[in-house]
């Protein structure tokens, strides 16, 4: 079983419980997950299983969208309502207000990562040492935002759209809104609409796909890994180069895409093999590409 499996995890649930719940349905060790959701949350968690695991470190990497909702005036160490609430305020609403506060958090902007999260600093998971009660300094990393859409805004809290880049923490994006605002504010609830080519709308729950493994249908909904890379130009190769695409070499391809970029590469037999990237442009206008990852 290879490919990759559109999942719609639900609340309560863990990325890695998500993983060891399908360990169990589809009776395969090699799967993964491309990119941890909160407990809490709940939306698209694209699963790489077999041979597309290997894809999985590039999909990660994919723009994402989700939609959340935030309540003002107060602060968790958590930055959600699963943790203990540190500071609360009162504060005069104003719509223009948040509308700027957007505004200021949208584009590329600098964000300090959570205590609660799965990065490492020294080998140790952050949240293990939240859990512990201790606070480490954390270097801010560049993320960008899209867009921040507000479907509904009220005196109480809001729910917005957003779309961003990868490692985007969006609890940490709506306490940097509260603190804009000077209103405070954490996060109520989140849903992941879209990673890479993966929406919400496509995705099964686990109950989902158990009966679609019982009814022996659940192959059909096991997405091919070219998928991640659809946005790619396609090069189906001749029989003369096999050989050389199964060993990894560089190839000749009568592509379009210009230098640095890549190429879906398909063989013979038209199914997808590798990833390459364009190295030259030849004077005859073939391409001339190097290996980036074997499938």
């Amino acid at each position: 079983m290879n490919g990759i499996l559109n999942v719609n995890k639900e609340p309560g649930y863990t990325s890695n419980d998500v993983i060891a719940i399908l360990r169990g349905i589809l009776r395969i060790k090699k799967i993964g997950h491309t990119g941890t959701l909160d407990p809490d949350a709940s939306g698209v968690l694209p699963v790489c299983l077999g041979r597309a695991t290997k894809a999985a470190e590039l999909l990660t990497g994919s723009q994402k969208q989700y939609e959340a909702e935030l309540l003002f005036g107060q602060e968790t160490d958590t930055q959600d309502l699963s943790g203990h609430v540190t500071r609360q305020v009162s504060y005069d609403f104003r719509r223009e207000r948040f509308m700027q506060a957007i505004e200021e958090l949208t584009g590329d902007i600098w964000q300090v990562p959570p205590m609660y999260s799965a990065l490492k600093v020294g080998g140790v998971r952050l949240y293990d040492l939240a859990r512990e009660g201790i606070e480490v300094e954390r270097k801010p990393r560049q993320i960008r935002i899209e867009e921040i859409q507000v479907l509904a805004l009220d005196e109480k809290g809001a729910r917005i759209r957003v779309t961003c880049s990868k490692g985007t923490y969006i609890r940490t994006l709506c306490e940097d809104i509260g603190r804009k605002t000077g209103w405070l504010a954490c996060m109520s609830s989140l849903c992941r609409l879209r990673s890479g080519p993966f929406t919400l709308k496509d995705s099964l729950t686990l109950d989902q796909i158990r009966s679609l493994k019982d009814q022996g249908k659940l192959e059909e909904r096991i997405l091919s890994v070219d998928r991640i890379f659809a946005k790619y130009e396609g090069i189906q190769i001749e029989e003369a180069q096999e050989k050389r695409l199964q060993n990894g070499n560089t190839l000749l391809l009568s592509a379009e895409s210009a230098i640095g970029e890549r190429i879906r590469v398909y063989n013979s037999q038209g199914h997808f093999t590798a990833l390459y990237q364009v190295s030259e442009v030849l004077e005859d206008g073939a391409r001339l590409c190097k290996i980036e990852k074997m499938y």
